[in-house]
């Protein structure tokens, strides 16, 4: 008989969606992967109002989740922080065999199951394997050094490995970009708003509170010597605040809403890339024969991950 293999990946959102498109394509489940990013985009365009629910929360996710296979995907509900906490539909768990995939090993089967944040599953322990946002990896676990991090190809030299065997093992390139961003007034445009600029700059700096740490890595922490971090007020768009502000740190994909508070747009600090990663202490040859499976390929970036000694 083969072997389970449990994947920590996330429940919802673009990183989710990402996963699902990496799972397709490697392990043969495009079905799959079309059947669960559909459901999600429309319990996510119920929970926003855009759509009429002709059946409450509960009588979906019954219907969603009435299942004798594991290899029909189940859901369950997240509370929503959106006004109101809605409850909201979002991916539980499906099993995947693995037979007839080139480079699986006999009788392979992997378990992907929903965590709110696979990152810290993974340093507990409770899985090898796993999917998450590289900006997770570096609020928690990255040190911070005067020289800045740029590239998720450096993260894993930044992990202290006495604080977790976690490491990351590639990038999805589903990026957006943590932008360095900044109004005529304080960059006129003879100026490039990127770390030098930062250097000789003196005053607040906007940026997300949950970000704090991951800007002090990629900006260095001799870069923000006599910068000052502020917050968006509570209820205030986050570019409306840089804006307010003079100079902030925020994700951008287009950078569309940025110049619409009149912001101009700087140097693409870091990606915000899902990862994935693993607990090289739960190693096992199927684990990295499925890890193989999962990583190869010549559109991202792989990293070396090397046991501890």
């Amino acid at each position: 008989m083969g072997e389970t293999i449990p994947i920590a990946i996330p429940r919802k959102g673009r990183p989710l969606e990402s996963v699902l498109d990496r799972i397709a394509r490697r392990l043969d489940a495009t079905d799959l992967a079309d059947d669960v990013t559909s459901t999600l985009r429309h319990e996510k365009a119920l929970t926003k109002g855009r759509l009429e629910a002709d059946e409450d929360v509960y009588h979906r996710l019954a219907e969603y989740s009435t299942v004798d296979d594991p290899t029909e995907p189940e859901y369950t509900l997240l509370r929503d922080d959106r006004a109101g906490k809605p409850r909201r539909i979002v991916f539980d768990s499906v099993t995947i065999p693995l037979e007839g995939v080139d480079g699986a090993p006999d009788g392979t089967e992997v378990h992907l199951i929903g965590r709110e944040e696979p990152f810290r599953a993974l340093r507990t322990h409770e899985f090898a394997l796993g999917f998450d946002s590289a900006d997770l990896v570096l609020e928690e676990v990255v040190e911070l050094r005067p020289e800045p991090l740029d590239r998720i190809e450096d993260v894993n030299a930044r992990i202290d490995p006495t604080d977790t065997d976690v490491r990351v093992v590639t990038g999805l390139g589903d990026t957006v970009y943590h932008t360095l961003m900044a109004t005529p007034e304080v960059a006129p445009q003879s100026v490039t708003i990127d770390r030098s600029f930062l250097e000789g700059y003196e005053g607040p700096l906007c940026i997300v509170p949950r970000y704090e740490r991951l800007v002090q890595a990629v900006l260095g922490t001799r870069t923000l010597d006599g910068v000052e971090f502020r917050y968006p007020p509570e209820g205030v768009e986050e570019e409306a605040a840089i804006a307010e502000t003079g100079v902030g740190v925020y994700l951008t994909m287009t950078g569309s809403t940025a110049r619409e508070h009149g912001l101009l747009l700087g140097d693409e600090l870091f990606p915000s890339e899902t990862v994935l990663m693993e607990n090289t202490a739960e190693g096992t040859r199927t684990t990295e024969a499925v890890r193989a499976l999962l990583a190869n390929g010549p559109e991202e970036t792989a990293l070396a991950v090397e046991p501890d000694p």
